[in-house]
């Protein structure tokens, strides 16, 4: 038992100095002392001669001492201990092409791929070989000539991804397509590569080969992957009315399976294509026999439904929102239904009251942690349209404190800035919002990271912190759906604060309304003083897109709309409107858009 202990320890000992000593030979590699890492890698082949890792690491070494012999010696001696190690027949031909012996590489490369012949399993490390060698169609020849060999192992992974490499996207779409067709697992997984190619563009190459090669396939043999990947693609492509029909295609053929209109709905809402988002609900009503996915797209369609709605339509709505609570009851199951009923009661009909009081009874219910924080986010929301900050930030607090490191605890740390922003308490607003501007999630970094930003500028040449404070109070404003209150205020900024760093973003929040109320004139005017003005600044690419948009859509002045989408182009090419500007430009142009 002792000599076994003291047998371990030694063994334990060894291992470890050994890792010691390829960590340092790396060390060595990385800082150019390949000599001294050549010294190290020697003792640790002698050690171990069949650790190919640390043979190829000598291998390498040598090469860079341009000692190509000592390479060669290493590598055939290698080879002489084993009928398994052939791939690095491939090593030794790379060591002769580094010569300028083609002839000897070529022979060593073309034993390595007879030995993938014969045996298939083999192809792996050849395959991979070539690849570190950037002998792409050798790599490619490998793993072909296994595959037709012995038909059980499958390539295609390692053939995608070197046709990628080589730029030939047709053959590298196929591929990953068949790999799709063999295990449907993969889908996934090839798509993240298709995001390397493919873009929001129809026109872009990639795209267009996608779908020919999609659309050929359909009509050999229909397949619902296809349809898939076509709904997929058109989704990239934002031509959601296209997925739609890929959808409805779906859904047909596979048992009524509506889990993809569901999604493609939330994400045409998201986009604003507001009536296409309706039309997928009303078809999620009239197709489905569950009563959940029922209730969830009459509940969507409502929410729809209160964008734009009249006094009138609004009173409907309310009476709409009842009916379905009547019909599904106030259950734990139906709380995101009864939380938008008290978001809509609040913050469209004034009824804030009503709405806390509906909360409160929801809050009575056996609901479990995450659902009693999704309806203290609506209480503490609603007080902070009273204005009753300090209430509403004691809520938002008891759901950090509860859901520590949840996405909810964010939120409420993020409204906790807000709130104590609207409340003037820049300082803490900051305090917070460094936090968050680290967050994994994206959006609420981004909203932390332009908040932050927009207190921070207004701060450091302002003691008195007037124009901020005013602004926040626009903001707030906002909130509570007091639009023309809140214009006159961005009037005052801009009128008391001009030439002052908040005066692009008064003027950008004001044209948003101006908007909004259709007074297309004056926003034009705010976008041009933005770029006029501010061109140089933050927000400067901002202004050109949206004002883009404007000459496109409400104007009627293309030729203005190429320029300023141009602008963003050539002037602007890491702002996020790029490629939708792009593809707007091209629209404009009159370029076939499919």
């Amino acid at each position: 038992m002792l000599r076994a202990l003291i047998l371990g320890l030694f063994c334990f000992i060894n291992l470890a100095a050994q890792a010691q000593e390829e960590i340092l030979a790396r060390n060595y590699m990385e800082q150019g002392a390949y000599q001294k890492a050549a010294m190290i890698y020697e003792d640790l082949v002698e050690k171990n001669p069949a650790n190919t890792n640390m043979i190829s690491s000598l291998v390498e070494a040598y090469q860079q001492l341009e000692a190509y012999d000592k390479a060669e010696t290493a590598l055939l001696k290698s080879l002489q201990t084993s009928n398994n190690l052939i791939h690095l027949e491939v090593d030794l031909g790379y060591n002769y092409q580094l010569q300028g012996n083609t002839e000897a590489a070529t022979l060593h490369y073309n034993k390595a791929l007879k030995a993938v012949a014969q045996e298939a399993r083999f192809a792996y490390l050849v395959g991979r070989t070539f690849q570190k060698y950037s002998l792409l169609d050798e790599a490619a020849l490998a793993y072909n000539t296994a595959a037709e060999a012995d038909p059980r192992y499958n390539f295609d992974p390692q053939l995608a991804l070197i046709y990628g490499e080589q730029g030939d996207i047709e053959k590298m779409l196929n591929t990953y397509i068949n790999l799709i067709e063999r295990n449907e697992k993969y889908q996934s997984i090839a798509q993240r590569y298709f995001n390397e190619f493919i873009t929001e563009d129809p026109e872009n190459e990639a795209n267009k080969i996608f779908r020919k090669l999609l659309l050929t396939r359909m009509q050999e043999e229909p397949n619902l992957l296809y349809n898939r990947l076509l709904s997929w693609l058109f989704i990239q492509q934002k031509e959601y009315n296209k997925a739609f029909l890929q959808e409805k295609a779906i859904a047909k053929r596979s048992n009524n399976d509506l889990n993809g209109i569901i999604v493609l709905a939330e994400v045409a809402e998201n986009n604003n294509e507001f009536e296409l988002a309706t039309s997928m609900y009303e078809y999620l009503i009239n197709q489905t026999s569950s009563a959940d996915l029922n209730l969830f797209a009459n509940q969507k369609l409502l929410e729809l439904r209160i964008q734009n709605a009249s006094a009138d339509q609004l009173k409907s709505i309310k009476t709409e929102f009842q009916k379905l609570i009547q019909t599904y009851g106030q259950t734990p199951e139906t709380l995101a239904l009864q939380t938008a009923y008290a978001h809509f009661l609040a913050f469209k009909m004034n009824e804030k009251k009503e709405a806390s009081d509906f909360l409160e009874k929801a809050l009575k219910l056996k609901i479990n942690r995450f659902q009693e924080a999704r309806i203290k986010m609506e209480l503490a929301d609603i007080l902070v349209l009273e204005e009753r900050f300090n209430a509403a930030l004691i809520y938002y607090s008891q759901i950090q404190k509860n859901l520590k490191d949840n996405i909810l605890a964010q939120e409420a740390r993020f409204k906790v800035a807000k709130t104590s922003y609207y409340k003037g308490d820049f300082e803490w607003a900051k305090t917070q919002l460094k936090v968050l501007k680290s967050s994994a999630e994206q959006l609420i970094a981004n909203d932390a990271q332009d908040l932050y930003l927009l207190i921070t500028d207004n701060t450091v040449h302002d003691s008195t912190q007037t124009a901020l404070q005013e602004y926040a109070r626009a903001d707030l404003l906002l909130f509570q759906n007091k639009d023309q209150e809140a214009l006159a205020i961005y009037t005052d900024i801009l009128q008391k604060h001009e030439g002052k760093a908040i005066e692009d973003e008064a003027l950008l929040a004001q044209a948003i309304l101006y908007e909004k109320a259709k007074n297309f004139e004056a926003a034009a005017a705010n976008y041009l003083k933005i770029i006029e003005v501010h061109g140089e600044d933050i927000l400067a690419d901002d202004a050109h897109y949206r004002l883009g948009n404007l000459y496109a859509e409400e104007l009627q002045q293309p030729e203005k709309a190429k320029e300023q989408f141009e602008e963003i182009i050539f002037k602007f090419a890491d702002s996020i409107f790029y490629v939708d500007a792009q593809q707007k430009y091209r629209k404009l142009r009159g370029d076939a858009i499919n």
